[in-house]
């Protein structure tokens, strides 16, 4: 669940609805169709996804901050914390359903077909939100003039 937050309250809460939609849920589980964790990381995929959209309705995007590429590529060394942390901001302008897609996708090196199941979508519905995913992604880079920052940052140079 940390994938769907970085507030480690927020994480022990997702993590205890995930457990209560898995006792919920439990007789409905079928073991010959899926192996449990594969219906476990569906259920907690399932949460993060309501989390996400839930987090939208409550606020507008919110701008990145007191982010500053320039101060931040002065720096020799990358905090790895820091980069994490300026990811997730990146990745929480997008909407949930992209950033679903892409969390999914990069940090849990899922296939399409897998990513399909998990979301409960068709895999030409997760390629097309891929797609437009990443060139979202690319737009807010862009507009926050942080190219230069991030292509140190991928190349070990900032």
């Amino acid at each position: 669940m940390w994938r769907f937050t970085r507030d480690r309250g927020t994480q022990a809460e997702l993590v205890h609805e995930v457990f209560v939609q898995v006792y919920l849920s439990l007789p409905r589980f079928r073991p010959h169709r899926a192996p449990f964790e594969h219906w476990l990381f569906r259920i907690a995929t399932r949460v993060g996804y309501q989390f996400w959209k839930s987090q939208a309705r409550r606020q507008r995007m919110q701008p990145l901050g007191e982010f500053d590429p320039a101060a931040a590529s002065a720096t020799d060394q990358t905090n790895p914390a820091a980069a994490a942390e300026t990811l997730h901001r990146l990745l929480a302008q997008l909407p949930s359903a992209d950033r679903l897609v892409l969390t999914l996708m990069y940090f849990e090196d899922c296939s399409m077909k897998k990513i399909a199941r998990r979301a409960g979508w068709n895999e030409t519905l997760v390629k097309m939100r891929a797609y437009r995913a990443r060139k979202r992604l690319k737009r807010i880079i862009e507009q926050n003039q942080m190219t230069e920052y991030l292509t140190g940052i991928s190349h070990g140079t900032t």
